[in-house]
């Protein structure tokens, strides 16, 4: 059965694919703290429906995705499962820099035979960062956000942002001290929060 919700819609495959990552997760919550108690209630709406909403962002041709501090997997596994199923042949680059929660991506996408890469590393000492499109969900503040793409990423399309209540404020700040071309959405799942696309990133000198 597929689920659906508002203007968000995942195929059977991905639906059961997502409930056994809940179950999964939970089970490994108890163990290693890898989410809040409080979000265990609210993950469909909290985690897997925020992160699906930027699906239509990947597509057949695209070669890769990267995913700044994964965490639990959101938005990285997410996309990875439903881009699966779509029978898209994309790879995420998932960086994670906990062990426990890098150990728990890595099984979490062999159960699911996810085509991800789990980098355990400090993304600030990458050389480079190579992906056509960049994901960054509950990460860092924009300015940092935007430093670290145009210092180290390569041949990048899209940083595609989640940002919450303060995101206006933030490009706001941000458009001080960089110039960078960029399209805004409401979230699918808050009032409160926004869906930034941004394809150029220029430091005002």
């Amino acid at each position: 059965m597929a689920y659906k919700k508002g203007n968000l819609h995942v195929s059977r495959e991905t639906n059961e694919n997502l409930k056994f990552f809940q179950e999964y997760l939970l089970i490994s919550n108890s163990k290693f703290n890898l989410i809040s108690k409080s979000d265990e209630k609210i993950l469909w709406e909290r985690h897997f429906l925020d992160s699906i909403q930027v699906i239509d962002s990947i597509n057949k041709n695209t070669k890769r995705c990267v995913d700044l501090g994964s965490g639990a997997g959101f938005p990285g596994i997410v996309l990875a499962i439903e881009s699966k199923n779509r029978k898209y042949m994309t790879e995420f680059i998932l960086y994670e820099k906990s062990l426990r929660k890098a150990e728990f991506l890595r099984a979490i996408s062999k159960k699911l035979k996810l085509n991800t890469k789990i980098i355990t590393r400090n993304i600030f000492e990458e050389k480079k960062i190579t992906g056509e499109l960049i994901f960054s969900r509950a990460f860092k503040p924009l300015p940092i956000i935007l430093k670290l793409i145009y210092e180290k990423a390569e041949n990048f399309k899209k940083l595609i942002l989640f940002l919450g209540k303060s995101g206006r404020e933030s490009l706001i700040q941000a458009s001080k001290n960089w110039h960078f071309e960029y399209k805004q959405r409401k979230s699918e799942t808050s009032n409160d929060s926004l869906i930034i696309n941004i394809n150029k990133i220029k430091k005002i000198e």
